[in-house]
């Protein structure tokens, strides 16, 4: 299984991603351009010594990840319908998280395989991504005996 973040605005994000994929035993993928200069001194900071323990995969586009990467694409929205519990998820699932500014674009809506949600209270937007992201991961390993 692996995460995927499409076009990330936040460095600190990213390297609490980092840390959530080490542990987790999950890829990560970044697609970029990212909304911020990759400093790895500062990503580094918030990924602590994990950045070392994460299949870290960046790609220069959108266009170079559906080349290369196979698998479901599983994208996580507020825009979705299926709430995450609900979704069959499988062993080669890539979890997608959009930018934090602006989600994702039609077309990548248009490409996922899946589209799922985290059920909230009426009124609120959205959790932090690394929070969600980490929600959704539990339950798609426990789904597919991931640990």
């Amino acid at each position: 299984m692996r995460i995927a973040l499409y076009q990330p605005d936040i460095p600190q994000n990213v390297g609490a991603m980092m840390r959530l994929s080490a542990c987790m035993g999950a890829g990560l993928d970044i697609i970029e351009p990212c909304g911020f200069a990759w400093d790895e001194r500062k990503i580094r900071q918030s990924a602590m010594d994990y950045i070392d323990r994460t299949d870290l995969v960046r790609f220069e586009s959108w266009e170079n990840f559906r080349a290369t990467r196979k698998g479901r694409i599983v994208l996580m929205t507020t825009k979705a319908s299926v709430p995450y519990v609900d979704f069959a998820f499988q062993k080669d699932d890539i979890l997608l998280a959009g930018r934090e500014s602006s989600g994702v674009p039609d077309y990548v809506h248009a490409a996922a395989d899946g589209r799922i949600l985290i059920p909230m209270r009426p009124g609120l937007r959205s959790l932090n991504i690394v929070n969600a992201t980490a929600m959704i991961l539990g339950e798609a390993l426990r789904q597919t005996d991931g640990f």
